[in-house]
């Protein structure tokens, strides 16, 4: 598939509105014709037929809980349109000149674009058909201000000494990394590639050392970037230019596999990846602060559950824990898809949960902050982080619970779960006052 083509933005711009515009436009020209009796008849039956089978998919995909999430509400109507679209343009296809055939046929093809666009917008998390399908399209970023060896990190917050200089760009950069400079594992896991972004501040002649997240996305999915950058560079702009460097990881080396935040012989040491293998490659490559203080773990659903599994277990590595609408452990969502992980052993799975870890690390917590967000209105994964929260402050974390208004298990519960995360950790990391 053409680069070009899954690099199309879907979320802005111009193309969901051509698309639209043109669904539009073969719905008006199929309207314009001698309204008889019969092809009313037969056009109003389509359209309520297709209006009732498309909302009545998405409740059926809600009462099986096929996604494991709720359907936004906006799902819900882009469905029931988009169907009953349909419907007018398949009734169109009879009694109707040949050309009229042809405007039918795009109109059910631009229908169907429509639609999926207004779905996707409607979970608001992938941009880009890439994005979608899981193909990382970025090029690589392969300039890093080196470590320096030796040196130790500065007593006062970064926020009280730094000024931004006049080669400082107004954005952050993020691209792949790739070839020489790929993340790999030690232990058998085959990663996706994953995406680095650096901040404004990362980018001039001599950046100073700065905090390093490691972030990753949930299941089904890819290490899309996108979330993370954006909410990045909102706070980088209120402060100076000063933002973490962060390295969105894959978790899952497929789209739809979960190897449960582990070690296993059927995945590979994933564990070991994000434990080693990536703190290795931060301090051998990136000008980072050294003291676990300023290094967090964070993630999204399957990677939040992930995130709180790393930051219990190694709180060596791991500072702070930053969720947004993640699982309490992994599996929470659907447990049968961590078998092959876990190998049927429950005796491994129930060692593996959080609550586990945590007993495992008495007094190993001070100092350390773990923040968990989501959705207000989503009923499942709200009162999980409540409980996770918990654990978390009985374990001696410095707690942050926070819901998300308005907000489910989507885009809008991922991005308000980080914000109010980066909130709460910019004075901790140094980079606001």
């Amino acid at each position: 598939m053409p680069r070009w083509l899954l690099e199309l933005d879907l979320a802005d711009g111009p193309v969901p509105w051509i698309i639209w515009g043109l669904a539009a436009a073969g719905l008006v020209a199929l309207l314009i014709r001698p309204l008889r009796r019969r092809w009313i008849v037969r056009a109003s039956i389509a359209v309520v037929a297709g209006a009732l089978i498309g909302w009545f998919l998405v409740v059926f995909v809600d009462v099986a809980d096929v996604f494991g999430v709720p359907m936004p509400g906006a799902v819900h109507w882009w469905t029931t349109a988009g169907f009953a679209a349909i419907g007018l343009a398949i009734a169109s296809l009879w009694d109707s000149h040949w050309w009229r055939k042809v405007v039918a046929i795009v109109t059910v093809i631009g229908s169907v674009l429509s639609m999926g666009i207004g779905v996707n917008q409607a979970f608001a998390l992938d941009r880009t058909l890439g994005d979608i399908l899981g193909i990382n399209t970025l090029g690589p970023l392969t300039h890093f201000a080196p470590p320096l060896p030796g040196k130790a990190d500065p007593a006062q917050p970064l926020a009280d000494t730094w000024t931004p200089p006049a080669d400082m760009p107004a954005h952050g950069r993020y691209g792949a990394l790739i070839g020489a400079n790929a993340l790999k594992s030690s232990a058998g896991f085959r990663p996706r590639a994953a995406t680095i972004y650096l901040p404004p501040a990362a980018l001039v002649k001599d950046p100073p050392p700065l905090p390093v997240v490691v972030f990753m996305m949930g299941l089904p999915g890819y290490p899309n970037p996108h979330p993370m950058v954006d909410v990045m560079n909102e706070f980088a702009a209120k402060h100076d230019g000063l933002a973490p460097i962060v390295i969105i990881a894959d978790q899952l080396g497929a789209q739809d596999q979960n190897p449960g935040c582990i070690d296993s012989a059927a995945y590979g040491g994933v564990e070991t990846y994000f434990n080693t293998d990536i703190p290795n490659w931060i301090r051998g490559h990136l000008r980072v602060l050294q003291d676990p203080k300023y290094w967090t773990i964070s993630g999204y659903s399957n990677g939040g559950a992930c995130a709180f599994i790393y930051g219990a277990r190694h709180p060596d590595i791991w500072g702070n824990i930053a969720t947004a609408s993640g699982e309490p452990w992994s599996g929470f969502g659907d447990p049968k898809s961590v078998e092959k992980a876990f190998r049927g052993d429950k005796a491994l799975f129930d060692a593996s949960k959080p609550q586990a870890i945590l007993a495992e690390h008495p007094g190993a917590y001070d100092g350390h902050y773990a923040i968990f967000a989501a959705g207000a209105l989503d009923k499942k994964y709200g009162p999980a982080n409540k409980v996770s929260a918990g654990l978390a402050e009985a374990a001696g974390f410095t707690t942050t619970y926070y819901l998300v208004p308005n907000a489910t298990h989507t885009g809008p519960g991922l991005r308000g779960g980080l914000e109010k995360a980066f909130d709460v950790l910019y004075p901790h990391l140094g980079l606001a006052r």
